[in-house]
């Protein structure tokens, strides 16, 4: 059985996500556009094959929690979601940055944790 691990901001360390588990190497992600990335609740390592944005988690869009949109509206640039092109979009309840969530109709939706998001195991 694996640890379930939750995600934090490591700021004020409230959690972002729910409790996930880390992809399998057997698992793949989806490259499909408008299809979550990584299948909810899981999270994987990024890699530039999936995202160019910094930070070090993928997380399934369904699997965030405490979080909001940035209050800077250049951040929150896409045509029908985020492109997360203008750096992270995504805060925690408190108003720190933690991520970038791309959701945009031309790619493949997920967020993106900063590389300073704390992983806490359950």
């Amino acid at each position: 059985m694996s640890v379930r691990t939750i995600f934090e901001c490591p700021t004020c360390h409230k959690a972002i996500t729910r409790p996930l588990l880390p992809l399998k190497l057997d698992q793949f992600v989806s490259r499909e556009d408008r299809k979550p990335l990584v299948p909810q609740g899981f999270f994987a390592i990024n890699s530039k094959e999936y995202w160019t944005a910094d930070g070090r988690f993928v997380v399934n869009l369904a699997d965030l929690v405490g979080t909001k949109r940035h209050s800077d509206s250049g951040r929150l640039n896409g045509c029908c979601g985020l492109d997360g092109l203008d750096g992270p979009n995504l805060l925690c309840v408190d108003g720190h940055e933690v991520g970038t969530e791309k959701s945009d109709c031309w790619m493949p939706h997920a967020a993106v944790l900063l590389e300073s998001v704390i992983g806490v195991n359950e």
